[in-house]
């Protein structure tokens, strides 16, 4: 029996929303808002063109875009956000191919409890260098980032770069695989997931998500594959790897490791190839608020979905 989920702490992202293309504009397409109503249904009035505001940004640049300061900025819902306490984003486009499928954007409230990292790495000469990144109170692990490049297969942003596929790491402050165990360490980083991103530049780009346990990204992760090579030919796809806050494994008899199309809310993902972001909706685990599901297309298809809850 699932034990019911802390959902009082303060989680890093606090809003997650999808933004789909229909027609040339992006259109609200869900979200969890976190009980924060009025910024809800701002954003359900909003749409954006090509260029205009965060997510359209991130369509035109076709590129992750990190956003940490609202005023003065092209962020459209500024009011709002400040009346939210919303004061930086990250915007994750999603292509198959040279297709734009949607548009992610996480929302963060900046204060002095608020610890963890989103950052974007790209490879510059050969190396994995940082893009940007969003840090919270994390100030020293943010200057030990921007200090740091990875050479392919090293670290958690040149593995997935090696690997092309979704990683998760346990215990980085004292993981030897976490090149910056140390400094993560003293910030109470503990967790880290590392996402290929796909670009139709074809640059390599890697999404690296670093929860803390006082300030949780998220209570549980998982990897799952959809390749076909992974899945045969009847396709769907399979738990390729999790991390729960909570005793025992992700999957048993009662709750399968392999999902099809349309079957629950990865199936939905797997199914329609957009991601997912929502609360208190049919099918979520017990215990969990909330989830977000994030396909990652290979060669224009279906091939990761890394999803996390709260």
């Amino acid at each position: 029996m699932d034990v019911a989920a802390d959902t009082t702490e303060k989680t890093f992202i606090q809003i997650a929303e999808i933004w789909v293309p229909e027609g040339d504009r992006l259109v609200h397409g869900g979200g969890d808002y976190g009980g924060l109503g009025a910024f809800e249904a701002t954003s359900r009035r909003e749409s954006f063109a090509q260029g205009e505001g965060l997510p359209g940004k991130a369509w035109a640049e076709a590129r992750p875009v990190v956003l940490k300061g609202f005023d003065g900025s092209y962020f459209k819902r500024t009011e709002a956000a400040a009346e939210a306490g919303l004061t930086a984003a990250v915007a994750i486009p999603v292509f198959a191919g040279a297709v734009l499928k949607a548009v992610l954007v996480v929302l963060c409230g900046d204060d002095d409890a608020r610890t963890g990292a989103i950052e974007i790495w790209s490879e510059t000469d050969g190396l994995m260098m940082l893009d940007d990144g969003y840090y919270g109170a994390a100030k020293h692990f943010e200057w030990v980032s921007q200090h740091t490049h990875f050479p392919v297969g090293q670290g958690l942003p040149g593995g997935v770069w090696a690997a092309r596929t979704p990683i998760l790491m346990r215990d980085l402050g004292s993981g030897y695989r976490f090149i910056r165990a140390d400094s993560a360490a003293k910030a109470g980083l503990t967790t880290g997931l590392g996402l290929p991103i796909p670009l139709p530049s074809g640059r390599s780009c890697v999404l690296t998500l670093l929860s803390a346990k006082g300030t949780p990204i998220a209570r549980r992760f998982e990897l799952w594959d959809a390749r076909a090579s992974r899945v045969g030919k009847d396709g769907g796809a399979v738990l390729a790897d999790g991390i729960c806050a909570r005793e025992g494994p992700l999957w048993d008899e009662d709750n399968p490791r392999r999902v099809t199309a349309w079957q629950g809310l990865i199936g939905r993902v797997l199914g329609s190839g957009l991601p997912v972001a929502e609360s208190a909706a049919p099918g979520l685990p017990g215990g969990y608020g909330a989830m977000v599901a994030l396909p990652l297309h290979q060669g224009g298809e279906l091939a990761h979905i890394v999803a996390w809850y709260v």
